[in-house]
């Protein structure tokens, strides 16, 4: 019988919507909670869903400023327009379609803090106006010719080195170090020891009270795959991995068919193709015999089939073993 992994134990450090058990990132939330008692902007510095939002929240909601308001806007999601409509807001007819004025982020995080994600993505022109709010907190609506004064925080987070842009001619130096004061580094999922396994039975434990699939052990292999992988997704990743296993595989047990081809070393099947419903339906059955271990009658209840059912499908299929 395959070795198999049963769920630990572990004691997880919870901090403001963040899991883990790295003592690098135990580390980090105590260079975090420091930094949330100043007024300092924050900038920080991670890879794609390693959970900079959550970062930004957690300064906020450790700060003076934690009965205010929060906002949030990536910025690499809007046009330069609707950009700096959202950052500033603009005035009744400031542009076609402003019926009415519409207050900006800033204006709305008043006596709280602003989340820019992304920051990097900031188009040139609009890098002028952000340099103001840091300088003067004061801004100028879109269409507008009167400055509005604001107390507001910022917080932004970049997966790029700003620095690099700012040599590219990319990105403002004054406003790098207008946002840089502080920089935060969240390390890497590859870089967290243990938070690989932790964060799988975190998910796993999520995942099982839905309802559906309940998983209770996980195979040495897909462990070993799990934990030989380099996560470019991170956190975010992870989850996604966690609920795709979810969403095809079958059984109590978390096996390599679970995983999804990246994390198995293959390339993704039909590249380019729309898998058919005949191939989904293979697939479907070759999991459920691989978590029977051969034995179609236990096979045929993982898939909530009848023992007929199952016979005339695998003939059709032409699986005879």
């Amino acid at each position: 019988m395959t070795e198999a992994f049963n769920h630990p134990r572990l004691k997880y450090t919870r901090f403001h919507g963040m899991i883990t058990v790295a003592p690098q990132m135990r580390s980090f939330f105590e260079l975090l909670t420091r930094v949330s008692r100043s007024l300092a902007p924050v900038l920080v510095r991670g890879e794609t869903g390693t959970g900079k939002e959550l970062v930004a929240k957690a300064i906020h909601e450790l700060s003076e400023r934690k009965d205010g308001p929060f906002r949030a806007i990536n910025c690499a999601t809007l046009t330069p327009e609707l950009l700096a409509s959202e950052l500033f807001g603009h005035v009744r007819g400031a542009f076609t379609g402003a019926v009415r004025d519409r207050k900006g982020l800033f204006a709305l995080a008043h006596k709280g803090t602003v989340f820019l994600d992304e920051i990097a993505e900031i188009p040139m022109e609009i890098q002028a106006r952000l340099l103001r709010v840091l300088q003067e907190q004061a801004f100028v609506p879109v269409g507008g010719t009167d400055p509005i004064h604001v107390d507001v925080r910022i917080v932004s987070a970049t997966h790029r080195a700003l620095r690099e842009e700012v040599a590219a001619k990319r990105f403002r130096e004054d406003l790098m170090y207008r946002i840089r004061v502080v920089p935060l580094f969240l390390p890497r999922l590859a870089d967290r020891d243990g938070d690989v396994e932790a964060l799988l039975w975190h998910f796993v434990d999520e995942f099982n009270q839905r309802g559906g699939r309940v998983v209770e052990t996980i195979s040495a292999e897909a462990m070993e795959l799990m934990e030989r992988y380099n996560w470019p997704g991170n956190v975010r990743e992870l989850r996604n991995v966690i609920e795709y296993a979810y969403a095809v595989g079958l059984g109590p047990e978390f096996s390599p068919s679970d995983l999804t081809p990246e994390i198995k070393g293959e390339p993704p099947p039909g590249i380019g193709e729309p898998r058919t419903e005949l191939e989904l339906e293979r697939e479907m059955l070759m999991n459920a015999l691989r978590e029977a271990r051969g034995n179609k009658g236990k096979a045929a209840e993982l898939m909530g089939v009848s023992r007929s059912t199952l016979w005339r499908k695998l003939r059709e299929h032409h699986i005879s073993k």
